[in-house]
């Protein structure tokens, strides 16, 4: 258990932050958030009185070099402005940093920060945050429990007619979500990886996205990324062999089906297959925040509670994903 309570300074006082992180290490009775930082100085101050933080600045510089700082969790704007330096700069300062997707824009920055953190022991978990979704844990669990059987596919739809981003594309503020779970079902790292996609709204901004993975197991993986769509959509789909799960994160009660769906034999005419149909259970999901979930389950890694490299090899491997699919796109 940790013995003291760490001390949290926070970087990035924007939605997302009070909406989210501030909430998740404020209440937490692991830590102490004692520094808030924005560049707009009212963002901060009204951060700072609405969770009780005794001080806000706009210098990312005095939360850095504060040696009574044990974590920093960078909560800035991604896309191209990117986290990396902030991240390098907390890291080089001996900080454990939680740090909002993407840390680094490509594999080979994202590949530095794994270095020095595991140089210097810290801890680095990229905000991968369906990860901690009690809905996609269950996933993970029914895989490899072998419920499903073979697993031979995974799709995702993560779609919206909502805010569009000028400053980022679907890939990088839908698609890291999807994809960071369909690498943690798998297992695997994609040994192709193809995008298309087009910039509707703002020229270079690709604002619909599809995206193809194939993995040496020969399992394959699609993305369906838009803000062009009449539907909000947050789902994915596991087939396999034996039957197929589907998570929908925008059902209040009913998070996670499983369907006992599957091919079973081929007919003796027209050489089609027959089709089983069974069971279809909806298993109990627990309702806890996924942020707070991965904000204990960082503080428990700081504390040296499995392993402390993990999250960051994982992070670096969607990365990697990220920059295949990006070049494709491109290309």
């Amino acid at each position: 258990m940790i013995k003291e309570r760490l001390r949290v300074g926070v970087i990035g006082a924007g939605r997302w932050s009070t909406r989210a992180h501030l909430p998740g290490f404020t209440r937490s009775p692991l830590c102490d958030v004692v520094m808030v930082c924005d560049l707009h100085q009212d963002l901060a101050d009204a951060a700072a009185k609405q969770f009780d933080i005794p001080e806000a600045v706009t210098d990312a510089e005095r939360v850095l070099n504060r040696r009574d700082i044990d974590v920093i969790d960078v909560v800035t704007r991604g896309g191209s402005d990117g986290h990396e330096e902030l991240t390098f700069a907390a890291l080089e300062a001996g900080k454990h940093v939680l740090v909002e997707k993407p840390p680094a824009m490509r594999a080979a920055e994202m590949d530095e920060l794994v270095r020095i953190a595991a140089d210097r022991d810290r801890v680095l978990m990229p905000g991968h945050l369906l990860l901690y979704h009690p809905g996609i844990v269950k996933l993970k669990e029914l895989i490899d429990a072998g419920e499903l059987g073979e697993v031979l596919c995974v799709y995702g739809n993560r779609q919206n007619l909502g805010v569009v981003r000028t400053n980022e594309n679907a890939l990088w503020s839908l698609g890291v979500h999807d994809l960071s779970v369909i690498l943690y079902l798998l297992d695997e790292e994609p040994a192709e990886a193809i995008a298309h996609g087009r910039d509707f709204l703002t020229r270079g901004v690709e604002d619909v996205v599809f995206c193809y993975l194939q993995f040496p197991s020969g399992k394959i993986a699609h993305m369906h990324l838009s803000w062009l769509d009449p539907h909000k959509m947050r789902r994915m789909t596991v087939v396999g062999k034996e039957k197929m799960v589907v998570f929908d994160d925008m059902e209040l009660e009913r998070k996670v089906t499983v369907y006992e769906k599957y091919p079973w034999q081929r007919a003796e005419t027209y050489g089609e297959w027959q089709t089983r149909s069974g069971d279809i259970s909806i298993p109990k999901i627990a309702n806890d925040e996924p942020l707070r979930l991965e904000c204990q389950r960082f503080l428990a890694l700081v504390d040296g509670d499995g392993d402390r490299a993990k999250g960051a090899r994982d992070g670096a491997m969607v990365v990697r994903a990220l920059e295949q699919l990006t070049d494709s796109l491109r290309g």
